[in-house]
């Protein structure tokens, strides 16, 4: 009945998962679609270049303890209150910091506008210290449905926010108060919902317990934000802003969806993985199924994205756009692996491994970086070979191949990943890989057969739209025919909920 129970509140969670994450891009698309088109990729470059270390602040202000706190057996009211009043004085303490840092940063980029746009964007994080102890409560406890209606709300609050403000010429200044907008919002419906309310009666002795396991969360995360953004790091220096601003829409259209999936796997994940922990055989079997779920989705949204990424950018946001197309098909074939990854360290970290996640993103971080630096350094600036196709011309450049090799390693670690769940519950790789690549291997010959049916079509609005329905209709057709169970559970969930 408990593993009954708790496979109802999964399912439950990653139903509304998938909607609030489905939502929260359908929205982003929509209000990204619009900032594009009134925005230049000079404008988006500034204020990617000022992103990363919005990142780097939050992450140093959440200090690693919403997991610490999922993780927490019975936390109370007192651990949660030592939380927030932890993050609302460190947060304040980085604002004063990073506020007398901002002209170190605008000199690294040489843009003398970033001085006052970072001091207000930095606004943000302080701001979003207030939610951590009420987000930490909403996730322990699985409720998905109100991160959902948080998450929905705001978005669609900023997102008015962000795109008033770029009609009325304000630039890069709507970006970044959108950002400021969304986690108000968040802040504020998150107590709402949580109904959690701080006392005055603090005591630190729970931050001192949980400090050991957040702060490698902590180490990480800093690291991760500049794994992840080192792409608009580094262009920041080494190239100019419409090249960063070229990156920075390309990565965001994979971002929104990688996320979606990611999202709605590391919502339930951990928690989930924390209330079995003490059945190694239980967490198997959720892993794999985990596992499966992740893959049915993650493959053929993220291949599928590739495959129609210069249809797409022409049509949503203009051909000024279209050099954007070739990065964003270079990382959707990371960003397919990237739920699956999310899926393994949110696992170890349930295990209290929070050691190996640290260690684990550094060494890939540590990698990416050398070789990166090596590329740069060692090969010309200049195009490397050039490629022309009906619809774009395909500059083989270093910027190229700089991605080319963060896909490359980000794919390839995920044997690193496996190796340690393995000597946590004995999960062969071999079943791993029967997990993943039936729904990879479907989802590559799906669309080889839609591009191929589909070549000869000339107007970009009826490719893009043939492309995604008959990729769909052959890849759930075939899974369907194959009786794959995953399918036909989660089938058999939304029937019975419908």
């Amino acid at each position: 009945m408990a593993e009954q129970t708790l496979k109802e509140r999964t399912a439950r969670g990653l139903m509304w998962g998938l909607m609030n994450n489905g939502a929260m891009q359908l929205l982003n698309l929509v209000f990204g679609v619009v900032l594009a088109n009134i925005l230049t990729p000079s404008e988006y470059g500034l204020a990617g270049e000022v992103a990363i270390f919005s990142l780097i602040a939050a992450a140093l202000q959440q200090s690693g303890f919403i997991p610490a706190l999922v993780n927490r057996k019975n936390a109370n009211n007192a651990d949660f209150n030592a939380v927030f009043w932890f993050n609302i004085v460190v947060s304040g303490f980085l604002y004063i910091v990073l506020w007398f840092c901002a002209p170190l940063i605008a000199d690294y980029f040489h843009e003398p506008e970033l001085l006052w746009l970072s001091r207000y964007a930095f606004i943000g994080f302080f701001i979003a210290s207030f939610s951590i102890a009420p987000r930490a409560m909403l996730i322990k406890n699985l409720r998905v449905k109100e991160q959902t209606i948080i998450s929905i709300a705001a978005l669609l609050i900023s997102g008015s926010v962000g795109i008033t403000m770029a009609l009325l010429g304000m630039s890069y200044w709507s970006v970044v108060t959108q950002n400021i907008v969304f986690v108000l919002t968040v802040s504020i419906l998150s107590w709402h919902f949580s109904r959690f309310r701080p006392s005055l009666r603090v005591t630190m002795q729970p931050v001192r317990e949980m400090f050991r396991f957040s702060f490698k969360i902590l180490i990480t995360d800093i690291f991760n934000c500049l794994y992840n953004s080192l792409f608009t790091f580094l262009f920041g220096r080494w190239y100019t802003k419409q090249e960063v601003g070229t990156y920075t829409q390309a990565n965001k259209w994979n971002k929104m969806g990688s996320d979606l999936i990611t999202g709605m796997v590391q919502d339930v994940a951990q928690p989930m993985f924390v209330q079995v922990e003490n059945d190694t055989e239980r967490q198997r079997r959720a892993f794999r199924k985990m596992l499966r779920f992740t893959s049915l989705i993650a493959f053929p949204a993220m291949f599928g994205l590739a495959m129609v990424a210069p249809e797409f950018i022409t049509l949503l946001i203009g051909e000024k756009w279209l050099h954007s197309a070739q990065f964003m098909q270079l990382l959707c074939v990371a960003g397919a692996f990237m739920p699956i990854t999310a899926l393994y360290f949110k696992f170890l970290i349930s295990r209290g491994r929070s050691d190996l996640y640290m260690w684990n993103i550094l060494s890939q971080g540590l990698l990416v970086l050398g070789l990166l630096a090596a590329i740069h350094y060692l090969l010309p600036h200049s195009s490397l070979f050039t490629l022309h196709s009906s619809l774009f011309t395909f500059h083989l450049s270093p910027l190229h191949l700089m991605v080319m090799t963060y896909v490359l390693v980000y794919i390839l670690w995920l044997l690193i990943w496996h190796y340690f769940v393995w000597r946590e519950i004995r999960l062969s790789f071999w079943s791993a890989l029967k997990d993943m690549m039936p729904f990879a291997l479907t989802a590559l010959v799906s669309l080889a057969v839609t591009f191929f049916l589909t070549c000869g079509i000339h107007n970009l609005l009826l490719l893009l739209i043939s492309r995604i329905l008959l990729t769909a209709a052959l890849y759930f057709a075939i899974l369907w025919l194959a009786h794959a169970k995953i399918l036909r559970e989660s089938v058999g969930y939304l029937r019975k909920r419908s």
